[in-house]
């Protein structure tokens, strides 16, 4: 982002002088987040391997495949090819991807449950390529599902797509949870506050912070050209609470047991606009009905 050079003699006022050099002071301090044109390159590579490994794993999920299972063909999959599952070990997580079902928002750990007809499954892929990491999620329908999961899916994919669209260069983090709160309330859903997308590259998580919601932080921050970040909206099918599962420490549940869907994309900002890093050959694109 450029800024003018700012002249009171032009009439410009106090406030106007204090938000241009609030905005400066926050540019000089987002610099090691503004991706130079070869670290952009290095993101786009961890970006497509992940992609890749997506549609790996695509047709692997069906009923009777267990999520371990998953898990396993995940890891191999990532280390046959000489990158490293980020997941595994990362603040102390057991494995190398996440599987939520139904009701589990979000870091639902893989094991024996089988997938059953009428399920959904959320598959949260994080990969190190060459140093950088590539990030995100997809939700999977087990067979057909019924109406009102299926609204949820639905939802949850438009949203993702509405907050890309809602986003130019150096624009106000604000516009991404206006966009996708402006969809969930329309059909009467609910938005997960308390786990938000976030700043990625050499890094998992970094600053900017993406919440999925207008917050009084993501109206004062922008995403400037040279950012990567996540945005990742957890769509609820009734209330927006969660609750923490104690006994493992990692699975998020609706408190209600409504149904919750998730997709990610992993997002670099260049100076033309979004660009979507993390895009699959095979998976559901932008305008995709369930």
């Amino acid at each position: 982002m450029q800024f003018a050079t700012v002249d009171t003699e032009k009439g410009h006022s106090r406030a106007f002088l204090d938000a241009a050099a609030w905005e400066v002071g926050m540019l000089r301090g987002k610099q090691d987040l503004i991706l130079v044109e070869y670290e952009r390159e290095s993101m786009r590579r961890a970006g497509r391997f992940n992609a890749q490994l997506m549609d790996f794993i695509r047709p692997h999920v069906k009923a009777g495949v267990t999520t371990g299972e998953l898990d396993r063909l995940l890891h191999e999959y990532t280390l046959d090819h000489n990158h490293t599952p980020a997941c595994l070990g990362y603040q102390g997580f057991p494995k190398s991807c996440c599987t939520s079902i139904n009701d589990v928002i979000c870091h639902g750990i893989p094991g024996d449950y089988q997938l059953r007809p009428g399920e959904i499954v959320n598959i949260d892929l994080t990969t190190i390529v060459r140093g950088w990491l590539g990030d995100q999620s997809e939700t999977f329908l087990i067979g057909e599902v019924d109406e009102e999961t299926l609204g949820v899916v639905q939802s949850a994919i438009d949203c993702l797509y509405l907050a890309i669209d809602a986003i130019t260069p150096s624009c106000r983090i604000a516009e991404i949870g206006k966009a996708i709160t402006k969809e969930a309330d329309s059909r009467g859903y609910g938005v997960v506050r308390e786990y938000v997308g976030h700043g990625i590259g050499r890094r998992f998580h970094q600053e900017p912070s993406i919440p999925h919601c207008p917050t009084r932080q993501s109206y004062t921050e922008r995403l400037l050209p040279g950012m990567c970040f996540t945005i990742e909206p957890m769509i609820n099918g009734g209330s927006r609470d969660t609750v923490l599962d104690k006994k493992d420490g990692w699975t998020v549940r609706t408190k209600d047991g409504r149904p919750s869907a998730q997709f990610e994309h992993t997002i670099l900002m260049t100076e033309e606009g979004p660009e979507i890093l993390t895009l699959t050959e095979h998976g559901p694109q932008k305008g995709h009905n369930f």
